[in-house]
């Protein structure tokens, strides 16, 4: 499958080899930075930010050998998840969530990386016990006080577990958190460490596993997995530079 249209096919096999290379490259730095600070390469899980990118990307990076891949528009997803037909592949939803997308998420994504109030946990607790499933979710943290940003304040963190612990169609996995931009790395790497604090007193707290920190980009995914990241939301250093949207 073509990575990009309009090519011809070198210049396709081209494209693809230099995706193969880009992610070949990325796993392995991945791993060698789990493997320095004490943790097992598998213990670091790579998402695939596929925003704007077209499905042929994405499957070309499939037969790579990658699962995970992360979306921000429900249509451009579920497009491309009809396009490219691996019911191998798990997808992630990433960030703000309009209540009347929810509807799409049953049997489409496996985990939420956004939920930040309580009104739209009840929402999806709704529609994945009507159909008999339950969605994984991380609760995310503002921790810049970006009031443009989704995430929770982190003194209302502990009123949001127990609200998501009592509705059966959901399970907390864990926490996720979105530095603010502009910030240079030894900043966004205090944040990074903040989060996992509060996912430690959480635990504390409520005997709850919370496995899970997504947390970390392109830019900063080696502070992000030197502070205990279990997921690192990837996009342009995979895929190259976004094109333009190719769906709302």
């Amino acid at each position: 499958m073509n990575v990009t249209t309009g090519l011809d096919a070198h210049e396709s096999e081209e494209c693809a080899a230099d995706l193969h290379e880009r992610y070949a490259r990325t796993r392995r730095m991945v791993a060698e930075l789990a493997v320095r600070h004490g943790r097992k390469p598998e213990e670091v899980r790579i998402v695939a930010v596929s925003k704007y990118q077209p499905a042929a990307a994405v499957a070309t990076l499939a037969e790579a050998g990658q699962r995970d891949f992360g979306e921000n528009y429900v249509q451009e997803a579920l497009a491309k998840q009809r396009e490219i037909r691996r019911p191998d592949l798990r997808w992630h939803f990433l960030g703000r969530l309009q209540r009347n997308k929810a509807k799409y998420l049953p049997g489409n994504f496996i985990l939420f990386h956004g939920l930040d109030n309580a009104v739209l946990a009840l929402d999806l607790h709704e529609r994945f016990q009507a159909k008999s499933q339950v969605l994984d979710v991380l609760i995310q943290v503002n921790l810049g006080d970006e009031r443009q940003k989704g995430g929770i304040a982190p003194e209302e963190l502990s009123n949001l577990v127990e609200h998501v612990g009592g509705l059966s169609g959901l399970a907390l996995r864990g926490l996720m958190a979105l530095p603010p931009f502009e910030l240079d790395l030894a900043h966004k790497q205090r944040l990074f460490s903040e989060l996992r604090k509060l996912r430690d007193a959480v635990r504390r707290q409520t005997g709850l596993a919370l496995p899970e920190l997504s947390m970390g980009t392109t830019d900063d995914f080696p502070q992000a997995i030197a502070e205990g990241a279990t997921m690192v939301r990837i996009g342009t250093r995979i895929f190259g530079e976004r094109p333009t949207r190719v769906a709302s």
